[in-house]
């Protein structure tokens, strides 16, 4: 996928500044993302700077990311991303698939977040840092609902309040009767772009062509899936810990956190994560829309995301990611080979009423 012909000498918004750029970009891709979302090879829409010959300019731009970047001759026009939209420059970047990230580690008393964690039905993920209930004051342990509640969305009986929260985590050697630190205490569900279907008539429909099915092709079954249009803006969730002492809030090699920011293109961030601990990068893109493989042959949409350069590996989901002055700026919870995906932090906080 690479930038083709789009309508000349349109003006681009270069001629505006700071917050109203910004503004005018999340507006136009509010309108156009799902036209974007629809070509092949595009996996996400974000916020960014122009890059010219390889080299950051100073325009914004609408900024197009595609699995792989092609020369626009193997593209029918149709196809292609178009060099302007909406009087904005487009820009094309590659940042190949983004999925969730899962994966290893030890055990830890009292544990801290950056450690291994999961929910005793994964393998295991990050647990990203430790927050405070709004209306009891009571600490939790904060990470993603893929890490803590086994990616449910509420109603699938992958996970339910009350769950055991390992740390380790399972693939890490974590066991129930061992390992518990905490249980699963609420979560924001995730929405699937593709799910079974579950409504009476869907049921009844499913019922009755499988009754055919047995008749004339015994050995096969029909599941009727649905198309959802709901969009996540958080991949998160909260654990109560069994003790107040099987926690401490400082997080492994970087210490307490010290409020919060808002990540913004060129923000030099850090993070602690289960496999490759203490890295640091760049946010590169804001206000991404981009699918994410949740598991095999299955996606979801996130909106409202932050892009940083490849701080994280298969496990560091969960992690919590801060600026230079221990801010914090975003929850870890996919990546590709390229760059790493979070939710914007104070998404995070309202959405399961925390602070830190």
């Amino acid at each position: 996928m690479s930038t083709g012909e789009g309508a000349a000498n349109v003006p681009s918004l270069v001629i505006l500044e700071g917050v109203k750029a910004v503004k005018a970009l999340r507006d136009i891709i509010r309108r156009q993302r799902s036209n974007l979302l629809r070509l092949p090879n595009v996996v996400g829409v974000g916020i960014g700077k122009k890059r010219a010959r390889g080299v950051e300019t100073d325009e914004p731009a609408v900024v197009v990311f595609v699995e792989k970047k092609l020369p626009p001759d193997f593209l029918p026009r149709a196809a292609q991303v178009p060099k302007t939209i909406e009087k904005a420059r487009t820009d094309v970047v590659e940042t190949g698939r983004f999925r969730l990230l899962n994966a290893y580690a030890g055990r830890y008393r009292p544990a801290q977040p950056g450690v291994s964690i999961g929910h005793y039905r994964i393998t295991a993920g990050t647990f990203g840092a430790v927050v405070y209930d709004r209306r009891t004051g009571e600490p939790l342990i904060l990470s993603n609902n893929h890490i803590l509640a086994n990616r449910s969305n509420g109603a699938d009986g992958r996970a339910r309040q009350g769950d055991p929260v390992l740390q380790p985590g399972p693939y890490d050697g974590g066991e129930p009767q061992r390992d518990t630190i905490a249980t699963l205490w609420r979560f924001v569900p995730l929405y699937y772009e593709v799910a079974p279907a579950t409504c009476p008539v869907a049921a009844g429909l499913e019922s009755y062509l499988n009754a055919l099915l047995r008749v004339y092709r015994s050995q096969y079954s029909l599941r009727l899936y649905r198309r959802s249009e709901a969009i996540n803006r958080v991949d998160c969730a909260v654990a109560k810990p069994l003790d107040r002492t099987l926690i401490n809030e400082e997080i492994m090699g970087i210490g307490p956190i010290k409020g919060i920011t808002e990540a913004e293109p060129g923000l030099k961030v850090q993070k602690c994560g289960r496999t490759t601990g203490l890295t640091t990068g760049t946010v590169e893109y804001t206000d991404v829309t981009s699918t994410v493989d949740i598991a095999e042959n299955q996606q979801a949409l996130f909106e409202d995301q932050v892009m940083t350069t490849s701080i994280s590996k298969g496990g560091d989901s969960g992690s919590l990611v801060l600026d230079e002055a221990a801010r914090a700026a975003g929850l870890l919870f996919a990546g590709s080979e390229s760059f790493t995906l979070c939710n914007r932090i104070q998404n995070v906080l309202d959405a399961l009423n925390v602070r830190f």
